[in-house]
């Protein structure tokens, strides 16, 4: 074979000096073992040009994925490296440009993914807090076509694994029912169909999500069917951008990404590129939120209707009631009780994917006074205003 060093393996010999493949395989579950794990080791016999290496292990990919389309043109590119020096991922000769765009650009995502996978010291600015019994929380990069899963350990949520993904044809933040857009935000799974109830479209099953969200219909943004869902039968993966803006993962991704999804309550974060912090960086933005949410707990305890609705914005709205008539409301309560007794549990707090800076907060809300005991799950919806965290939305869960 002659020595060559064309464009696409240029940029694996990069990403070969900088990432460790072999620990990335090892990371993943054992039901992904003959999927990425066999093309990283692929990409990193390319990165050291020992192309006959990268062959055999492209070749062991495709009797066990005979529909993955990226490892069948990069196959094609080694066997052309035979004869001649190649320019480009997809250099088949005289092939029709088309057909290679959507594979070049998921085969360039799934690079990028080995050469930026997050270190132990990065953690997604957006997980503050996860609730005790919420195992798992989902983070998805939208620009980077990746989906990544977060341990809930604690102070320090850890990265357990991760899976390339497609969002919607016309990229993220979607608007409006039928744009083709994937939506920025917190959600979370609110249920499971079965591969048996979905046509063959959906793959091995889907996980609806909670779009849009309560901020999203204060926004204005509207539509319906988001949901996380796996690949046709005749296909492993698709394009990066090609869904009508679902989350959509090759089936043996999602079939393991299963077993981290709680119906309920696991979170779903959606980013257009996210935004990592340091451990020491997200316990400073969690202590300054948290203490805020306890100011506004003892303010209500307190019984003082000035110091309680002061940590309300402008913007306020709960159900049909403005700030106004959220005041007027409290107040009135406030006048008939000799005490009150506020206790807060389960906490999750998630800053915004979004534009907006904004905190999404869900907790069990135990509350008692002399003459009303109530136990509910709450939402609320914190903003920014004058310099200070302030509740923007509050309702039931």
């Amino acid at each position: 074979m002659p020595r060559i060093i064309p464009v696409f393996l240029f940029a694996l010999s990069l990403l070969a000096a900088g990432a460790s493949f072999a620990k990335t395989a090892a990371s993943q579950p054992r039901a992904r073992e003959a999927t990425e794990p066999l093309l990283n080791k692929a990409l990193d016999e390319i990165g050291k040009q020992r192309f006959d290496a990268a062959l055999g292990h492209i070749d062991h990919l495709l009797r066990v994925q005979p529909n993955f389309r990226v490892a069948h043109m990069i196959r094609g590119d080694l066997l052309l490296a035979k004869v001649r020096p190649l320019t480009t991922v997809g250099n088949a000769h005289r092939g029709p440009e088309d057909r290679f765009i959507d594979l070049r650009e998921e085969a360039i995502a799934r690079l990028r993914a080995l050469r930026d996978r997050p270190t132990d010291e990065q953690i997604p600015r957006y997980l503050l807090q996860m609730p005790p019994d919420q195992k798992y929380a989902v983070v998805v990069d939208t620009g980077r076509s990746r989906l990544f899963v977060y341990q809930n350990k604690g102070s320090r949520p850890q990265l357990v694994s991760d899976y390339y993904i497609s969002i919607g044809k016309r990229g993220a933040e979607k608007a409006r029912e039928g744009d083709q857009k994937t939506p920025l935000g917190v959600y979370h799974v609110t249920s499971s169909l079965p591969r048996k109830k979905l046509t063959d479209f959906y793959g091995s099953g889907a996980y609806p999500i909670n779009y849009p969200n309560e901020w999203d219909k204060r926004m204005g943004r509207n539509g319906h069917g988001i949901w996380l869902h796996g690949t046709p039968s005749d296909t492993f993966s698709r394009p990066p951008r090609a869904s009508d803006g679902c989350v959509v993962l090759a089936n043996v991704d999602l079939e393991a990404l299963a077993g981290n999804l709680q119906i309920g309550k696991t979170a779903v974060l959606i980013s257009e590129k996210i935004e990592w912090s340091s451990p020491g960086q997200l316990a400073s933005e969690r202590k300054d939120f948290l203490d805020a949410l306890e100011h506004w707990r003892a303010d209500w305890e307190s019984r003082d209707s000035g110091r309680y609705l002061a940590h309300y914005a402008r913007q306020f709205k709960s159900a049909d009631q403005d700030l106004a008539a959220w005041t007027a409301h409290k107040k009135k309560v406030n006048e008939g009780k000799s005490w009150i007794k506020l206790k807060l549990s389960n906490i999750s707090v998630y800053r915004n994917p979004g534009k907006e800076d904004l905190m999404v907060v869900n907790f069990d809300q135990d509350y008692r006074s002399n003459n009303l005991n109530n136990l509910m799950r709450k939402t609320q919806y914190w903003i920014r205003e004058s310099g200070r965290w302030r509740v923007a939305y509050e309702g039931a869960a």
